[in-house]
């Protein structure tokens, strides 16, 4: 499948509509994953206070186990630090917690950094470029027609007579139109070239009307 015209003009601006797409790409990808690192800063409390939490739930554990060893008040003596314990695992969960909502909004972030743009910009980038392959793929149909003794520029000429500007059509030399309806080949091969250059193709050098 052709990607790109031959004319040096066209083809400048589909390669730098190409290039413009990649950076574009590439400069969201790049500014997401700054934001995300930022994001992800605001994990710091949440993580200093999961390490208190477990800090305290280990201290209060051993501090229960060594009371615990008391005879007789052990038990009693235990239970305070126990439920210090649990406090400590409950405080090291809500630190924990805190981390995995700030780790979902950094990627929520991330992806909506991404996606938005660069789906906007391929919206309007990918349609243009289909179509200018679709075109180009039936115009080099059109012209290795292997079925004829040459290629039919007549779809070609017919196509310009009903796409093209009318300052184009004005340029042509005088007499293309009424050449056209006789089936003079300079004129075809005109109106077929004109079509072929608003596509950035060029007409093959010797090309006879078939």
């Amino acid at each position: 499948m052709r990607l790109y015209a031959d004319r040096p003009d066209r083809r400048a601006r589909q390669i730098a509509a190409d290039l413009g797409l990649l950076g574009w790409t590439v400069g969201w990808v790049l500014v997401a994953r700054v934001v995300h690192r930022a994001v992800l800063v605001l994990a710091d409390p949440g993580r200093a206070v999961e390490d208190l939490g477990r800090s305290i739930a280990d201290s209060m554990g051993s501090a229960a186990r060594a009371a615990g060893d008391v005879p007789l008040v052990g038990d009693d003596l235990a239970g305070p630090f126990t439920a210090l314990g649990r406090a400590g695992d409950a405080v090291a969960g809500a630190g924990q917690s805190t981390q995995d909502a700030v780790s979902t909004l950094a990627a929520v972030l991330t992806a909506v950094l991404v996606v938005l743009p660069v789906g906007w910009m391929l919206l309007r980038w990918l349609p243009w470029r289909v179509r200018w392959a679709r075109e180009a793929r039936a115009a080099d149909r059109l012209l290795a027609d292997r079925s004829l003794d040459a290629p039919d520029l007549e779809l070609l000429a017919a196509r310009a007579l009903a796409t093209a500007p009318l300052p184009a059509l004005a340029r042509l030399p005088a007499g293309t139109g009424a050449g056209w309806r006789a089936g003079d080949p300079a004129a075809v091969r005109a109106l077929a070239g004109l079509e072929l250059r608003r596509l950035g193709l060029r007409l093959p050098p010797g090309t006879t009307v078939g």
